[in-house]
């Protein structure tokens, strides 16, 4: 018997974990690497091990794998969260050149790739707080 796609995670059909880890390192490693991401890069801390970290354990959960977000920190209330941080149309579009490539490298699936790119998009448009 074959299960079908839609009946499967996010989470299960990227590979579990280890591919949300890899898609979570390669997102970080262009967001330090990218010059067209400095904006979004600067508003974070020089060291990235907790922002990677707490990036990874969201997208498990938000994905359908383990709730590793919410049992150490709670709701994730991701546009609370962010709300310090000044997050414009340019931090937007510079977070998404960054998971997009990411997605691209890691992810070799193209619909579940364009699932993915298509939901954050939409979450990535959600944390804007600035205008411009």
């Amino acid at each position: 018997m074959q299960i079908s796609k839609s009946s499967l995670s996010h989470y299960q059909r990227i590979g579990g974990e280890e591919k949300v880890r890899s898609l979570v390192n390669q997102f970080y490693q262009l967001m330090d690497a990218l010059p067209e991401a400095y904006g979004i890069r600067k508003l974070h801390a020089t060291d990235l091990r907790s922002a990677n970290d707490k990036l990874f354990k969201f997208l498990s959960g938000w994905m359908g794998g383990p709730q590793l977000y919410t049992e150490q920190y709670g709701h994730p209330m991701l546009r609370r969260r962010h709300f310090p941080y000044a997050i414009g149309e340019a931090e937007r579009d510079q977070w998404l050149l960054c998971m997009n490539q990411a997605l691209d490298e890691v992810i070799e699936d193209v619909e579940l790739r364009q699932e993915l790119a298509a939901a954050f998009a939409k979450v990535a448009d959600h944390m804007r707080n600035r205008e411009l």
